[in-house]
């Protein structure tokens, strides 16, 4: 390889190989911090440990290939190789771990969605065949019975579809940061009067108005999941705490927090995730879809904010989350 073709290679991202007689002859700075620079002279075999790209970089006339766990676990990376006319081969590396990571994700969003479909319908179905029956028509407290369950689940259902379609129009505008003055002291009193038939939501905030530049839509959803989420799972009777505060650094600190079981350590990291629950069956006997923090959590990214949650077993969990007020906004 020329020298003038080298310091091409060396000043692109892409990481890039020559190889001569089956020996790494270059590999540019990209390639280095790959691979490591001590690939340099080594047998192509030992520096990518793979049998499909060894056999796509020593065939005949090159190929292609695809490499999974090339750089760190769970990376996947594109292998593409082309004999030069001096029989040396050209090998480039690209990095699909993004695009094969938001397949799987996809993949896995619309498995679960279907599954999550899946359960109430077929109980709806199995309910309406049984009522179809004759013997357990004609029984009103069976139908009675039957209607109700039936009643659970399409609502269930229901509030699952308007999930999904809330997510797909949150993720359709998460790129555009919200510009519209919103009071966010009024947004919290609001929801949480929203809850006074079925807890008692105590609110405290430390100044008569806390303004940011959000989406007030958005927002009021993200009050109303974490309160309802709080009065699910809190103690039966206790009261759910929720606290506002203008901070001096030009941050709204917002928590809501609940006096419950609490949650076990190894869940919070995944609590963010779509359709990830900490106990199964108590999130669905509560009418939970699994996506209510996943739609909280792209609410606040999309308003610049931050979402945390913590939690002790026996205590109770607290959701906080940052939001810039509107003059640091408007700074920035």
């Amino acid at each position: 390889m020329t020298a003038p073709a080298s310091r091409v290679l060396e000043h692109i991202r892409t990481p890039a190989l020559i190889v001569a007689r089956g020996q790494v002859a270059f590999a540019n700075a990209a390639a280095q911090a790959l691979l490591g620079s001590h690939i340099i002279g080594q047998d192509v075999r030992i520096a990518i440990r793979s049998p499909d790209a060894v056999a796509a970089i020593l065939g005949e006339s090159g190929g292609t290939a695809r490499v999974d766990g090339l750089s760190v676990r769970g990376s996947v990376w594109d292998i593409d190789c082309h004999v030069l006319g001096d029989g040396t081969r050209l090998v480039s590396l690209y990095d699909q771990s993004v695009q094969a990571g938001t397949a799987r994700a996809h993949a896995d969003f619309v498995a679960n969605a279907s599954h999550e479909l899946r359960t109430p319908l077929a109980a709806i179905l199995g309910y309406v065949e049984t009522l179809q029956n004759p013997k357990a028509g004609d029984d009103p407290a069976t139908r009675e019975r039957f209607l109700g369950t039936i009643r659970h689940e399409a609502r269930r259902m229901q509030a699952l579809v308007e999930d999904l379609m809330s997510l797909s129009r949150i993720e359709a505008v998460k790129h555009d940061a919200p510009s519209d003055p919103v009071d966010m002291v009024e947004i919290v009193h609001s929801a949480a009067g929203e809850f006074r038939d079925r807890a008692a939501v105590e609110v405290v905030a430390n100044a008569a108005s806390a303004p940011v530049l959000g989406d007030r839509g958005q927002l009021t959803q993200v009050l109303r999941n974490l309160i309802d989420n709080a009065v699910k799972y809190g103690r039966p009777g206790a009261p759910v705490h929720v606290a506002l505060e203008a901070t001096a650094t030009g941050w709204l600190a917002l928590s809501v927090r609940d006096e419950g079981e609490g949650i076990a350590p190894e869940h919070l990291p995944r609590l963010t995730e779509r359709f990830y629950r900490a106990d199964t069956g108590r999130s669905r006997a509560a009418g939970g879809t699994g996506l209510g923090l996943a739609i909280v959590k792209h609410i606040v990214e999309r308003h610049r904010g931050r979402f945390d949650i913590t939690s002790r077993p026996g205590v109770g969990t607290t959701a906080s989350l940052m939001l810039p007020m509107k003059q640091t906004v408007l700074e920035k």
